[in-house]
Formats: C-alpha cells, structure tokens, sequence
C-alpha cells in the first residue's frame, strides 16, 4: 500500500496543494512554520479521521473558510481508490470513494493505513488517561475499520444519558443532590434512564473488551522494542487498569468508568 497523491484545499495554512508522490520514501523539506506537518496531518486524517494534534476538526478548516477538502489517491494491490473528505465544523462531514457518495464518513477507515511518530507521542506518558484511550482506539480502528462504529454508538450514548442527567438536575430546582437522585421518584425518568444505561454497558463492554484485547496483543512487541533500546534496564510491562477495577475481556461495564 502506498499513497499515490495528495490534494488539499483549505486545509491548515494551505489553500491549495497538488503533490504526486511515488513509491517509497518521500521527505518534506523546509523552514520551519511552512507547513510540513500540515501535510502528514491530512494523510493522518484521510486514515483515521482524526488529527493527531488537536481533538475537533474546526482547526483544520483554514482561517475564514467554512470547509476543507482532503483527497488522496491510494493504491494497495495494484489497486487504485481516491478518498475524498469534505471537512466542515459545525455541519456533517461527507466523503466519497472514487467520487461516489458514501453512507457514512468512517466507510472510507481501512483503505489507507499509517503509522505516525511525533512529539505528541509524549502524551501517551505524560499525559490524562483520556490521550491513552484515545491511542487504543485509534488502534482499534486501524485493526478493524468497524470500531469506530462501536466507539462512534458508545459516544453518542454518553451524550444522551448525561443530557438526561443534566435535565433532570435543572428540575431539581438547583438544590445539592445528584441527577440520579433528582429522577429516582420519577418513573419515566428511572425507566429511560434505564434504557440508556443499558446501551452504555453493552457498547462500553465491546469497547473494553476490545481494548483489554489490544493491550495483550502489543504487550510483548512493547517488550521486546524496550529491550532492544534499554537492555540492560528492567522490563518494561503494559497492561490496563480501569475505575471498574480488575477487567476480563468480555467484561460488563464502561470502559472510561462511571461519567455523568
């Protein structure tokens, strides 16, 4: 697999840029502040959907322009599909395959796939547990284009159950009790709030799973990559832990712990 041609519009500081590209090895040379990173950031994003430098797409759109265009060409197998994302904050991004429509945006995940290696990496030791799932995920999706169904359904669950939550508090009256409290004597409430909780465990035990999964399939590649740069240290071991406490694949819960 390899990338063939990169287009962007208005994406970062570019307004526009045509790149062909050939088999193999290519570096990107220049001052500092062109751009450069820009670039990787966009073939990022046509493989995750997602920047590896900030959390929401409005930065990627160039100052005073409403969308980016991100198209690559990519060929795998003497094959040849030419993604096209149509980046745009506040509205649903669209993309297309060899210039038809798709249903969704994450039908493009899988036809190009990249490792990347940056600063940013530094989060993944320094930083919130939130940057380590966030890698895991990526990972997942990389492994298996259908995760970012799972973790998109996980997502959108959240999002219902804490607007129940958060709507039932504001009829509290403002007085000092939690949100589940506040619905516990209402039955539509309790029974929705049932509902949702539900979604949440069955998405959020997938999720986890998967991620429990992922973390003993690279445990040993860590190893091994530690004892090559540091031999003479003591192992390096990975393994995660979450708020739920011990965790099994297959596990029943949410994957980031209890969040309203």
């Amino acid at each position: 697999m390899y990338l063939r041609h990169l287009q962007v519009t208005d994406f970062r500081s570019w307004e526009h840029v045509d790149l062909p590209l050939d088999r193999g090895p290519t570096v990107l040379v220049g001052p500092n502040g062109r751009g450069k990173t820009n670039l990787l950031e966009a073939v990022g994003y046509v493989a995750t959907l997602g920047s590896h430098r900030v959390s929401s797409d409005t930065p990627l759109v160039r100052h005073g322009c409403e969308r980016a265009l991100v198209r690559a060409a990519v060929v795998n197998d003497d094959r040849e599909l030419t993604v096209e994302l149509e980046i745009a904050p506040g509205r649903a991004n669209r993309a297309r395959i060899n210039r038809g429509s798709v249903g969704r945006p994450r039908d493009v995940l899988g036809i190009l796939r990249t490792v990347l290696f940056s600063p940013e990496d530094l989060t993944l030791v320094r930083g919130d547990p939130d940057q380590r799932r966030r890698f895991l995920d990526e990972l997942l999706v990389l492994r298996a284009p259908r995760y970012a169904g799972v973790r998109g359904e996980y997502d959108r669950v959240l999002r219902q159950r804490n607007a129940l939550l958060k709507s039932v508090g504001k009829k509290g009256g403002g007085r000092r009790r939690s949100p589940d409290a506040a619905g516990a004597n209402d039955p539509y409430v309790a029974s929705t709030l049932e509902v949702w909780d539900n979604h949440l465990a069955t998405a959020g035990a997938e999720l986890l799973a998967a991620r429990l999964n992922l973390v003993a399939d690279l445990a040993p590649h860590v190893r091994s990559a530690y004892a090559g740069v540091a031999p003479d240290s003591h192992p390096v071991g990975l393994d995660y832990r979450s708020s739920l406490g011990e965790a099994l694949p297959g596990g029943y819960g949410t994957p980031d712990g209890p969040r309203a």
